[in-house]
């Protein structure tokens, strides 16, 4: 009985945590070069796969890239693909690596793995798919931006995100708990202040 409830706070957090993501992107998106926008959902996504695993981050992903898609993207279903596979690349690997190191070492390390795996994800399906919605490049072109605009920008995107997670993590994690839809853990705080060096 207690797992079943467990269960259903957990996928109502994991509902929280989603629309949270979704908000992000209508509410924060910063025009970088080109069409790259960052947007900080990753961070939230990320977090909810550390709290519960890579599934999450695959279930929340796919919902927050679909409803995108039918709201405010002008990119249509490609964009949508994109989406999707930026930001399962980096959060289902950190969620993964996480789950095996559950430190705050292994947090680090999650996010590191993570940021190169998607950036080798993202340099790849640039140069596949972007020539089919950037009008008028072909991939020649596309193969041109790779290092001096792709590659810096999901550098940058990955670094923010890591550094949002880290100094993020804690407090949310704290909020969820407060409201029940968290077990309660009586681990000490006494890393906050080496993460917080960390992330800045």
């Amino acid at each position: 009985m207690n797992k079943q409830k467990l269960t259903t706070k957990e996928l109502t957090a994991l509902a929280m945590l989603t629309a949270t993501a979704y908000a992000l992107v209508t509410t924060v998106r910063i025009p970088i070069v080109l069409f790259l926008k960052y947007e900080p959902k990753d961070v939230v996504i990320t977090i909810g796969g550390f709290l519960m695993g890579p599934g999450a981050v695959l279930a929340s992903s796919c919902v927050v890239a679909l409803i995108e898609m039918f709201t405010i993207s002008e990119t249509g279903i490609i964009g949508c693909i994109m989406n999707f596979l930026s930001t399962c690349s980096f959060a289902v690997t950190a969620a993964i690596v996480y789950k095996r190191r559950h430190t705050m070492p292994g947090a680090i390390l999650s996010l590191a793995v993570g940021t190169v795996t998607m950036v080798c994800t993202m340099l790849l399906w640039n140069y596949l798919i972007t020539p089919l919605y950037m009008t008028g490049t072909s991939r020649s072109d596309i193969a041109g931006m790779l290092m001096p605009v792709f590659l810096p920008f999901n550098l940058l995107k990955a670094g923010l995100n890591s550094s949002f997670i880290l100094l993020l993590y804690k407090p949310l994690v704290v909020s969820l708990r407060k409201a029940g839809l968290l077990p309660t853990s009586g681990k000490s705080g006494g890393t906050k202040l080496g993460v917080t060096i960390f992330a800045g």
